[in-house]
């Protein structure tokens, strides 16, 4: 017999995603009677309850809760739809995002063959909207110069990997574990991962297990993401070093070697000239690969990701309180 499944989704300000992200849920081919939908909603001041409680109201077959979020915090939020649920077996998506119909099925397929104690796919990232700017932005963060070794952004063969982002797996492992770190802004899946690799379990990427992820829409949002990511990266490192992976390691020392060579060259003109030569090979490696994958603006969105993801690693090490 097939097990019971609850969806968990933290959600903020998700109206123009949280219809799709829903319907993709309506649509798997997981039976509907075992599932049961779960969102966690940081008090949104759009019309994400609205969308959310007329959907409830159409598919009076899906289970269907809200539960409120005060923390605000996507941690707390996961915790909290976690504890109000009663599935055996969790799924975690997110507000923006559009599992593939066969997403659950898949995924509980492989839990339950004993793949591993948490079970994920590949993403298909779309732009955030229509501008091409949002194109650009999809496709570094797919990319591997944007993202470096992420498996789970472009993955073509299945194996045991670090994290993986919209995870299957038990409720037992929650009662086991514990559940997400909410002392942790972000980074939250990468941890509760660790702790599961820690305890002996692995973590499985099928990349026939997929779904679709939508990207930031602006350089701004993009910004403040990827700022976020590095802060509390470090944060997470003072408490798993041994988690750290030379992906990155690059963005932090990439920024800090500009910032050195740019303040010291107040002393020495040859540090004006190693910045020059610093940021003229980067942008021409960065100019190469936007020709090869056909996006000439993927320069503008890596750049943004890696300056973004270094400074909130470098201020978080420097300024930020470590978390215990």
């Amino acid at each position: 017999m097939l097990p019971t499944v609850s969806v968990i989704i933290p959600c903020f300000n998700e109206e123009r995603r949280i219809q799709s992200t829903l319907e993709a849920i309506f649509s798997q081919t997981y039976p509907l009677a075992l599932l049961d939908v779960t969102l966690s909603d940081g008090h949104s001041t759009d019309g994400t309850r609205r969308v959310i409680a007329d959907f409830a109201a159409a598919h009076p077959q899906l289970r269907l809760q809200v539960v409120d979020n005060d923390a605000r915090s996507i941690p707390a939020a996961l915790n909290r739809a976690i504890a109000a649920s009663r599935g055996e077996i969790i799924l975690r998506l997110d507000g923006h995002s559009r599992p593939y119909p066969d997403y659950i099925e898949k995924s509980v397929a492989a839990l339950l063959a004993g793949a591993g104690e948490n079970v994920g796919g590949v993403w298909e990232i779309r732009p955030g909207d229509e501008s091409r700017l949002a194109a650009a932005i999809a496709v570094a963060a797919a990319h591997p110069l944007g993202v470096g070794d992420a498996l789970y952004r472009h993955a073509k063969q299945a194996a045991v990997v670090d994290t993986v982002p919209f995870g299957v797996f038990r409720r037992a492992l929650v009662e086991k574990i514990g559940g997400f770190d909410e002392t942790l802004l972000a980074n939250e899946d990468y941890e509760f991962n660790a702790r599961i690799r820690q305890s002996g379990g692995k973590i499985w990427l099928d990349p026939q297990i997929r779904s679709i992820y939508f990207a930031r829409a602006t350089l701004m949002a993009l910004a403040q993401q990827y700022w976020r990511y590095g802060f509390w990266k470090w944060q997470m490192l003072c408490r798993y070093p041994a988690t750290l992976r030379w992906r990155q390691a690059l963005p932090p020392l990439f920024t800090l070697s500009l910032l050195i060579n740019f303040l010291l060259m107040a002393f020495s003109p040859l540090f004006g000239l190693l910045l020059a030569l610093e940021v003229t090979l980067y942008l021409a490696v960065l100019t190469a690969a936007g020709i090869r994958a056909g996006e000439p603006l993927l320069a503008l969105p890596v750049v943004v990701m890696h300056l973004s993801w270094g400074g909130g690693f470098l201020w978080s090490l420097l300024f930020g309180r470590k978390r215990a």
